[in-house]
C-alpha cells in the first residue's frame, strides 16, 4: 500500500504540473474557456497529491536519504527548496484563483507569473525526490504518538 500511495502522489503532482503547462499554453492562445478548466484540474491534482502524501506519511512515516555521501548536499538542497516552495505554493495558488474568480485579472496575471515557476519547480523536484528515495530511501518507521 505504501508503494501505491507513493506512486499516486508522485503521478498526481506530475500531472498537476502538466495540466499547469496546458493551462499556460491555452491562455497564451487566448482560450479563456479552457484555461480555467486546465488550471482547476491542475489545482485538483495538486490537492490529490496532498491527500496521498499525507496519508502515506501518517500510515508509514518518513523515508530518509541513504544514498551516496557525495550527493547528499544536492539532495537536501532539492528537498529543502522543494518543501519551502511547496508550502508557499498552496496559499499562493488559492490567492491567484481567488483573484481570477473576482475577475481581477491584472492581479491574477501578476501573481500567476510568480506562481507558475514555483509550481513547476515543486512538481519537477517532487518527481526527482521520489526517484531518489525509491532508489536510496531508508525506512524510518511509522510515527508514534
Amino acid at each position: 500500500m505504501k508503494d501505491l500511495l507513493s506512486l499516486l502522489a508522485v503521478w498526481s503532482i506530475v500531472l498537476s504540473g502538466l495540466a499547469l503547462l496546458v493551462g499556460l499554453f491555452l491562455i497564451r492562445r487566448g482560450d479563456r474557456v479552457n484555461h480555467p478548466r486546465a488550471m482547476l484540474t491542475a489545482t485538483a491534482l495538486a490537492a490529490l497529491f496532498l491527500v496521498f502524501y499525507l496519508t502515506k506519511w501518517a500510515l508509514y512515516g518518513t523515508t530518509a536519504y541513504g544514498g551516496p555521501e557525495a550527493w547528499k548536499g544536492v539532495y537536501y538542497f532539492i528537498l529543502i527548496t522543494h518543501t519551502l516552495l511547496a508550502a508557499l505554493n498552496g496559499p499562493l495558488a488559492l490567492y491567484v484563483i481567488w483573484r481570477a474568480f473576482r475577475k481581477e485579472f491584472p492581479l491574477h496575471k501578476r501573481w500567476a507569473r510568480v506562481l507558475v515557476p514555483i509550481w513547476l519547480y515543486v512538481a519537477l523536484t517532487g518527481w526527482i525526490i521520489y526517484l531518489v528515495l525509491k532508489r536510496y530511501g531508508v525506512e524510518t518507521g511509522t510515527i508514534t504518538f
